[in-house]
């Protein structure tokens, strides 16, 4: 009998971690569509209307997102989702610099040329097709979305390749930050497709040299740049480029 119970108990624990990590999967994808916005404020009783779950695991949703700082608890008014200000933009671009350089750095020095090659021959596919498309003003949605997979995926791959998860998973909600509050300035369009490849063969040229610190220079003009769009800054006269206490790796 106690095995029994054991078992039922190990059962019982995966799948509230299962319902747990669906209630936190919904919930970012609510955010990512915009049918939560930031600054709305919200009940745990709404949630478990949009999420279509139930109310414990809500309450149990609501620590992490408090810890990831995507909602705060505010009294007697409910939680509320997050505001968007240009400090938070800037933090988090900031937080990209210190983590990419480093992780550009490690990737120079030790990705396998197969890997290198295969992000390049990606991202040359992606900008063949886009800049034949726009020659005959056939772009499409499914286009600009396979752009955005391969340049979200060059930036996860690099910070993926350090093999450390809790790097990794600061990394995904800071990113998600960003996604929520400024959809318009950093996801891809059809202005941003063309440059935004570019760049990143730029930076694929800098991790082939397999120099570190051509790498991380590489990938900070890429971040610097996609931070300056976020912000709306399109004067480079008035633009900081340089990221405060941002060291360069060594090696």
């Amino acid at each position: 009998m106690p095995a029994i119970d054991t078992l039922k108990s190990a059962q019982e624990t995966r799948g509230a971690q299962k319902l747990r990590e669906k209630a936190y999967e919904s919930f970012t994808d609510l955010l990512l569509s915009g049918n939560i916005r930031p600054g709305q404020f919200l009940s745990q009783r709404e949630l478990t209307e949009l999420t279509g779950l139930p109310l414990s695991a809500i309450r149990e949703l609501i620590p992490r997102l408090e810890v990831e700082g995507l909602i705060v608890t505010i009294p007697q008014r409910g939680m509320q989702v997050v505001h968007a200000d240009v400090k938070l933009i800037r933090d988090a671009f900031q937080f990209r610099l210190f983590l990419e350089r480093e992780a550009a750095a490690v990737f120079a020095q030790e990705a396998s040329d197969e890997a290198l090659a295969q992000l390049r021959k990606e991202h040359e596919l992606v900008l063949a097709n886009f800049e034949r498309s726009s020659r005959k003003g056939r772009l499409s949605a499914d286009l600009i979305a396979q752009a955005q997979s391969v340049d979200w995926k060059l930036h996860n791959t690099l910070i993926d390749f350090l093999g450390n998860a809790i790097i990794s998973s600061a990394y995904r909600v800071n990113l998600l930050k960003l996604r929520i509050f400024r959809r318009e300035q950093t996801r891809l369009d059809e202005a941003h497709v063309i440059p935004t490849m570019r760049e990143h063969l730029a930076v694929l040229e800098g991790l082939a040299t397999r120099d570190p610190r051509r790498a991380a220079d590489a990938i900070a003009a890429h971040i610097l740049r996609a931070r300056d769009r976020a912000l709306g800054l399109h004067d480079a006269a008035t633009i900081d480029r340089t990221p405060a206490r941002a060291s360069r790796p060594k090696r």
